[in-house]
């Protein structure tokens, strides 16, 4: 039997025929003590598929940022899905901060076409798109009443009750976010107050494809509600099978009151919202003032080309998860959460940081094991393997907050000895999840967090979908003649030195 490996390229080795096909995507992962003392700062990516009577499979990743490893130190292993990457030796600072599939620029010019085309064309243009993209042309973009109350009322006893839950939990912690108005007094007759004012219209993206969302109705509905906002729009890609939106999304559209549901996914639903649509019999759509949610790349490059137009919550990536964790972390809890992330989609990252090699072992193995039996193991095995997912040994966790602080993760776990002082330390990251009894799918259902996040490192300037997301802050400025006297010196000689008499004058002109 013999062994042909090069990059990209799958060697089939069956009794003496050799069969060679190309490979898309794939890992490395060093298994052999004498490869880990023989590799010294290289990055090589090959998929071996041996198979002689029985097949053996070796999926592996090698990236070694410092000085080589002997076979105790920490590489060793059997997992075949997800890279382990060490960066002890003082080499976290090269740790790469990876991204997984493409970005908006990507795909900004196409998604510019379909923007523009709705603009000028309207509804003959979605529906063109949605024939073109979905493969059915609807005669009716909005869902029917009926529509929606058939899908609460079919849903079974148990989705109903934690709907309700998941409602509950977010309204309580989403109302605790609802800003107090404040002013500001100068003396007599002069104040400033600040009041919160929602937005009159509201637009919201659910995505379709891989998932039924509910619940990204109810973390985008749910705060819209609870800041005020009057009118609130829902668009969501059909199911092919209907020509409507999937049955729990409607169904919580329902739930939370929405009769405005409109079965449009993709660019166009965003640029239908921010534009507005005409049609026949109240078939059309009005503009909003807000567009939020999550979607794929052509509906964040969407939102940025509209953003100008209306406003937008963020411009989201895929999705991603990064945890922190010691010895003291539980490898079956570990790898179940990373696991969890990888099913959304091939480009989700999931990252796991350790100053335990052991535990790196532990959780690669586990994550082998888990991936095997997953419902979704195909397309979690592809993000696990994708270079934006890996397991990083660094030599303590100050290394692993250095990195944290660089890569600013969407979802934060931590699972250490103390897990709160370390959280204390974070800067960058859209959620935290404090110790082993806090999984993200916690937060993505039942926490009473919201979680529409930042993604793609944003989290370094941005936060989660909240009621302030719906609200504008408004100055309210009142001075009476007593007030604009004992403020006047102040504008007269700023005005002058910017140049700008005309400015003074407005004030002098009163106290003339």
């Amino acid at each position: 039997m013999g062994v042909i490996a090069a990059p990209g390229v799958v060697v089939r080795v069956i009794v003496g025929v050799v069969r060679v096909g190309v490979l898309c995507g794939g890992g490395l992962r060093v298994r052999a003590g004498w490869l880990g003392r023989a590799v010294h700062a290289i990055s090589l990516s090959t998929w071996f598929l041996i198979t002689y009577n029985m097949r053996i499979h070796v999926e592996t990743q090698i990236s070694v940022f410092g000085a080589s490893r002997p076979p105790d130190g920490g590489l060793r292993g059997g997992a075949e899905v997800i890279q382990i990457r060490d960066a002890r030796g003082g080499q976290s600072g090269r740790l790469p901060v990876e991204r997984g599939g493409s970005g908006v620029e990507d795909v900004l010019q196409r998604a510019a076409e379909i923007v523009d085309a709705v603009r000028t064309r309207g509804r003959d243009a979605v529906l063109d798109y949605s024939e073109q993209f979905d493969g059915l042309r609807p005669e009716w973009l909005r869902t029917p009443a009926v529509a929606l109350k058939d899908a609460w009322s079919l849903q079974s006893e148990g989705f109903r009750r934690a709907v309700d839950d998941a409602v509950d939990r977010v309204e309580r912690a989403h109302r605790a976010q609802l800003p107090v108005a404040s002013a500001t007094e100068y003396g007599r007759g002069a104040s400033v107050r600040q009041e919160y004012r929602p937005v009159e219209r509201a637009g919201l993206y659910v995505p379709g494809g891989k998932a039924a969302y509910a619940s990204s109705v109810i973390m985008n509905a749910v705060p819209a509600q609870v800041a005020g906002v009057e009118s609130i729009v829902v668009a969501c890609p059909p199911d092919r099978r209907t020509g409507l939106p999937p049955a729990p999304v409607m169904a919580a559209c329902y739930r939370l009151g929405i009769t405005e549901v409109i079965a449009v996914g993709g660019a166009q639903a965003i640029a239908a919202m921010a534009f507005g649509l005409t049609g026949p019999n109240g078939d059309g759509v009005r503009a909003v003032d807000i567009i939020t949610g999550p979607g794929n790349a052509y509906v964040a490059a969407a939102k940025s080309l509209v953003q100008q137009t209306v406003g937008i919550d963020s411009v989201a990536g895929p999705t991603e998860v990064m945890i922190i964790a010691d010895d003291t972390a539980d490898p079956v809890f570990v790898a179940a959460d990373l696991l969890s992330q990888a099913e959304h989609s091939e480009d989700a990252a999931s990252v796991l940081v350790t100053d335990s090699a052991s535990l790196a072992t532990a959780v690669a193995e586990e994550v082998e094991a888990q991936t095997r039996n997953a419902r979704n193991r195909d397309r979690a095995r592809r993000a696990l393997a994708g270079p934006q997912s890996f397991i990083a040994i660094v030599d303590g966790l100050d290394d692993a907050v250095g990195f944290c602080a660089r890569y600013g993760p969407e979802h934060l776990e931590i699972m250490t000895r103390d897990a709160e002082s370390i959280a204390a330390r974070v800067r960058n990251a859209g959620a935290i999840f404090i110790g082993p009894w806090s999984p993200v799918s916690l937060g993505d259902y039942a926490a009473g967090s919201n979680h529409v996040l930042p993604t793609g490192g944003s989290s370094r300037h941005s936060a989660a979908l909240s009621v302030m997301t719906f609200l504008r802050p408004t100055q309210i400025i009142a001075y009476e003649l007593a007030g604009l006297r004992a403020a006047a010196p102040t504008v007269v000689a700023l005005a002058a030195a910017e140049g700008l008499w005309a400015h003074g004058d407005a004030v002098t002109t009163r106290l003339s």
